[in-house]
């Protein structure tokens, strides 16, 4: 790759140096700079790349790009530098993101299962099928670990070449908004977009729900085709604003009248039977995942195969067929009691996972959960109301307190937790919470830990130690004797 190759398509002042030079890197980090590296400015919410240009200069970089003239050698300047850098790496891999049919999942809630969901389906259809996500990165059978839910734009470009190089058909993957904001998948085009919902999230990044819900918007700027939740205010917002510049498959199980829903639900701790309905096509389906949001879940992924051509009743028949999601409502004991797994970490998401199980609880239903430190604030009462409202017992405890006061995190929840006049109790150390928890349970009860789901860590003082919560309860049930 040489630097005329690599800045194809991109609009830039000055004269690239050495424009046959082979180049060796991409990078925004000068401490990733290395002889034959295209280091790239861009200010960011803490730093400036521009600060560091001369340090990459002199580590062998062989060309600046920046937004604003510096007065070095080998530099060049664009307008915007994150747009630069996104366009910059799909160049040096090759442009993978072309020859991929890119399928993207945007929203505060639910956008793991709905990747998840799209991915093991298509799959059953026959296809091959890259996912990027909160969890996991899947390339066919081989399971890469997750830095970011959306990585950064050059790591998504080799991920992206990698699944092309295996010959896939589809690459499936969730959208966070930083990542929008940062503009880390600008220049791709997504065959499909999903919008799942909009709650309280990310604030302590974006500012406002406005900022946050734009930094959303801003994939549908890059989406051939929108499916939109219309039971979300925010999504019935959207379906209007995008106001016929792109086709709209709608989804909901409350607004009518939508494209994709389902009638006559049946809930049970098992699962879901509805008919799943789109127009005067109606199949029955029996989806294996609890509670009315994992209908709604269920409804995104069958809006989102119908657009790429499935047939009503292919897409029941890879519904029915697939499988949860590690830490989304996971079981992790079903005997005399039950113990379910569930990432649920704002007050929305709580709600949503203890009012879908409270109605087939026949004995108590016990809420563990958390609030993350160093995180937007605000979102802690809603944890607590909903613990309070749903559950007949709370326990209290830390989640990721990072380099924030754990105690004084459980010190402003229990204020909030105290009103709800429902008993509970508070324990800073996790592990030791979970077992707690577990000891509480009598026959027909359910325990719901909330919060870590798929996560084997915790991040306390800054230090990363482990904490799986699927191993505590396994080394308890072996305890107990019980299998």
């Amino acid at each position: 790759m040489d630097l005329t190759t690599l800045f194809e398509g991109v609009s830039f002042e000055g004269t690239l140096p050495a424009a046959r030079q082979p180049v060796s890197l991409v990078t925004q980090d000068s401490r990733r700079v290395t002889p034959g590296a295209v280091f790239v400015c861009a200010k960011g919410r803490q730093t400036d790349g521009h600060d560091y240009a001369k340090k990459a200069l002199e580590m062998g970089a062989c060309c600046i790009v920046a937004e604003r003239p510096l007065g070095l050698p080998c530099e060049v300047r664009v307008e915007n530098g994150r747009k630069a850098y996104a366009l910059l790496c799909q160049n040096f891999f090759g442009r993978p993101a072309q020859r991929l049919r890119l399928i993207a999942v945007t929203g505060t809630n639910g956008k793991t299962t709905v990747t998840t969901l799209i991915q093991q389906a298509l799959q059953q259809m026959g296809h091959r099928v890259g996912l990027i996500g909160t969890i996991h990165t899947m390339i066919d059978t081989m399971e890469v670990p997750a830095k970011y839910t959306t990585p950064e734009a050059w790591d998504m470009a080799a991920l992206l070449s990698r699944m092309e190089a295996a010959v896939f058909y589809f690459a499936v993957m969730e959208d966070r908004s930083h990542a929008l904001y940062q503009m880390r998948l600008w220049w791709m085009t997504f065959e499909v977009g999903v919008f799942k919902n909009l709650t309280q999230d990310h604030l302590d990044y974006h500012g406002d729900f406005e900022h946050y819900y734009q930094a959303k918007k801003s994939l549908f700027e890059q989406t051939r085709c929108a499916v939109i939740n219309l039971d979300d205010e925010y999504g019935v917002r959207l379906a209007k604003e995008l106001d016929g510049r792109q086709p709209v498959m709608s989804f909901g199980i409350k607004a009518q009248p939508v494209d994709v829903t389902a009638k006559e639900i049946e809930l049970s701790a098992g699962g879901a039977r509805f008919l799943l309905a789109k127009g005067n096509e109606e199949e029955p389906l029996f989806f294996p995942m609890p509670g009315a949001y994992s209908v709604d879940n269920a409804l995104a992924a069958a809006a989102v195969l119908s657009t790429i051509g499935a047939s009503w009743k292919e897409i029941a028949r890879v519904l029915h067929a697939t499988r949860g999601v590690r830490g989304r409502c996971e079981v992790l004991y079903a005997g005399e009691f039950t113990v379910l797994c569930d990432f649920a970490h704002t007050g929305d998401a709580v709600e949503k996972v203890l009012s879908a199980i409270a109605p087939f609880v026949k004995g108590r239903l016990i809420a563990l959960f958390g609030c993350a430190g160093e995180r937007d604030a605000k979102k802690r009462p809603a944890m607590a109301h909903a613990a309070s409202r749903y559950a007949d017992f709370a326990v209290l405890t830390s989640d990721n307190p990072r380099k924030e006061d754990p105690f004084a995190i459980l010190n402003s929840v229990e204020a909030d937790l105290k009103q709800g006049g429902k008993p509970y109790l508070v324990e800073v150390e996790r592990r030791t919470a979970v077992r707690k928890a577990l000891s509480m349970l009598k026959k027909d009860d359910v325990l719901v830990l909330c919060g870590k789901g798929h996560e084997d860590y915790q991040v306390i003082d800054g230090v990363t130690i482990y904490l799986d919560e699927h191993r505590i309860v396994k080394e308890w049930l072996q305890e107990k004797g019980l299998p």
